[in-house]
């Protein structure tokens, strides 16, 4: 087995509970607890997601006060810089507030820093810079700011108002901005607090709105937030948030607005990735996405946001084959980096020793060695820390696995690092100079004394337990209504015991890298598609398999289809 499976318990009361209240079947509704749905109010709000449940955004904290701060700006005329960041949910956070602030008044200007030249976040060098570019009187700090105590010092010594508008966890002590709106700040927001930055960006909007219509002003009552929606998604996917609560209704309405959009670098960008009809989380995340984050890992942001932005289609095309570019460069590096890494690292990979990889090359590019981490890390399935030369030392991008946690490790290596800080499973490093090796001993002893070894082989978490009757088209077909599906919301996984073949595996591909076969068990057949499953590891005998069911729909033929994710010989 590739996976650690564990097997979700059945909920008889709850289920039973919502199966005499709504029409579900049992397999939903099991995957509907799983999920923490379990009532019929959770029911028909997770399952119908409208706009119209939002909250009020005034329930964020300090909203109101950002509110009253952009209104006196936009009375006083004074000159707002909307500072972003550079991945997708800081590049479409801004776009939305430009189009929106500037669309109803506002002396607003975008700014994206640069990931070489300025670093990460808020910070004083880069502020330094944007200052002599641009005379600034307020500064509206987005998808970031909630840790930048030092620059938001800086400005308020130069009298420049700041607000931040963030989903990042508040530093202690924290920054002192003139408002800081951050649903993290408070445990009373209904419903969730796991907005990304453009979800909160489409909440000060819809707050304006609100504000404006309340006070009569026409340009606020004509405005349709509903245009917006496709920027939302874009950013909700890409930042990976989870895909519940508020953010489903968004990105529900969002992917419907991507779907439709004129916009036209976004008509561009789905032309040249290939994206066709309905526009879903996979294209976000695989096609667009990607190339939207390109710009600002190659080369500079700017020609993203420039992207959303434009106007014009011919423009919008160009700019989409320039991030078309810097995506195909991105990948090469990419893959470059992440076969020298893995190379490397096996070596002289020791898996009684190495907890931790710590792997770096002074000469590999900055702007991948995030991406590059996860590879490594699915490769070996340890937590992995991959470097390269800030200049000075050593700076890099960590990703982990279930049950370590990298923001806690970090700490316990204080004295090696110039900075540290990130999540428990995604994070992000400076290791001194002439350091690299005593980091990699210290967080290695640290991890020895957390990880066990049966938390090197990577979870699989099954939904229930079912058999080929249950795989129809329309029970199949029931379970679209999870969807839009991904972090939070994961793809139904189902335990499918005691089956046997009923027909020689067909080998697929270029390089016959894939495998198609049936299989079939007391109660009926199905077809399972193994995707990347070599010949050796083909199912034979009697097995169980863990799968996720999908609706194949081909040349107008709907069909089941099984995605193979993993299979065992037949438990007794």
């Amino acid at each position: 087995m590739k996976y650690r499976w564990s097997l979700a318990p059945s909920q008889p009361l709850l289920t039973g509970q919502l199966i005499r209240e709504l029409p579900l079947s049992p397999l939903l509704a099991q995957c509907l607890v799983n999920r923490g749905v379990a009532n019929k109010a959770e029911v028909s709000e997770f399952l119908n997601p409208r706009l119209k449940l939002l909250a009020d955004p005034f329930l964020i904290p300090n909203m109101e006060a950002a509110i009253e701060r952009l209104w006196k700006a936009r009375s006083n005329n004074e000159r707002l810089l909307i500072y972003g960041d550079y991945d997708v949910d800081g590049i479409s956070s801004t776009a939305l507030l430009v189009e929106v602030l500037t669309g109803l008044g506002w002396n607003a200007q975008p700014y994206l820093p640069g990931r070489f030249d300025d670093g990460y976040g808020l910070s004083p060098v880069s502020l330094e810079k944007c200052l002599d570019q641009f005379d600034v009187d307020v500064v509206l700090a987005v998808d970031c700011g909630s840790t930048a105590v030092e620059a938001i010092d800086f400005l308020n010594e130069k009298k420049i108002d700041v607000l931040v508008l963030d989903h990042h966890q508040v530093s202690v002590p924290p920054p002192n901005p003139v408002a800081m709106v951050n649903p993290q700040l408070s445990d009373d927001y209904p419903n969730f607090q796991e907005l990304c930055s453009v979800g909160l960006a489409f909440k000060l909007a819809h707050a304006i709105v609100k504000r404006g219509r309340q006070e009569g002003l026409q340009n606020e009552r004509d405005l349709d937030l509903k245009q917006y929606l496709d920027l939302v998604a874009l950013g909700t996917v890409a930042d990976l948030v989870p895909l519940t609560g508020e953010n489903r209704k968004l990105l529900r309405a969002g992917l419907d607005q991507l779907s439709e959009t004129t916009r036209p670098g976004l008509v561009a960008l789905k032309k040249i990735a290939n994206v066709s009809q309905p526009v879903s989380v996979f294209n976000v995340g695989f096609h667009l996405g990607p190339r939207l984050n390109a710009a600002g890992r190659m080369e500079n942001p700017a020609a993203s946001l420039n992207l959303l932005l434009s106007n014009d289609s011919i423009e919008a095309e160009k700019n989409a084959n320039l991030l078309d570019g810097y995506n195909r460069e991105r990948q090469k590096i990419e893959r470059d980096i992440s076969t020298q890494a893995v190379n490397s690292i096996r070596e002289r990979f020791n898996p009684e020793k190495d907890f931790v990889i710590v792997e770096g090359n002074m000469e590999w590019h900055l702007g991948v060695i995030g991406i590059v981490a996860s590879r490594v890390m699915r490769e070996f399935y340890r937590p992995t820390f991959i470097l390269a030369s800030d200049g000075d030392g050593w700076k890099g991008s960590a990703r982990s696995i279930e049950g370590f946690d990298l923001a806690e490790a970090m700490r316990g290596c204080d004295d090696l690092l110039n900075d540290h800080g990130g999540h428990a499973m995604a994070a992000g490093v400076s290791v001194k100079p002439g350091r690299l090796d005593a980091f990699r001993e210290r967080i290695n002893e640290i991890a020895s004394k957390i990880i066990t070894a049966d938390m090197f082989q990577p979870p699989l978490k099954l939904d229930a337990e079912t058999d080929l009757s249950e795989m129809t088209l329309v029970r199949v077909e029931e379970m679209g209504q999870l969807e839009p599906l991904g972090q939070g919301n994961p793809e139904i996984q189902l335990l499918i015991p005691d089956l046997n073949l009923s027909s020689p595996v067909y080998r697929m591909g270029k390089d016959r890298q894939h495998a198609k076969f049936w299989v079939t068990d007391e109660r009926g057949s199905c077809e399972v598609i193994g995707w990347n499953l070599k010949p050796e590891d083909e199912p034979k005998d009697q097995f169980d398999l863990a799968v996720a069911p999908q609706v194949n729909d081909f040349n107008g033929h709907r069909s089941v289809q099984l995605k193979l994710i993993d299979w065992r010989p037949a438990q007794d």
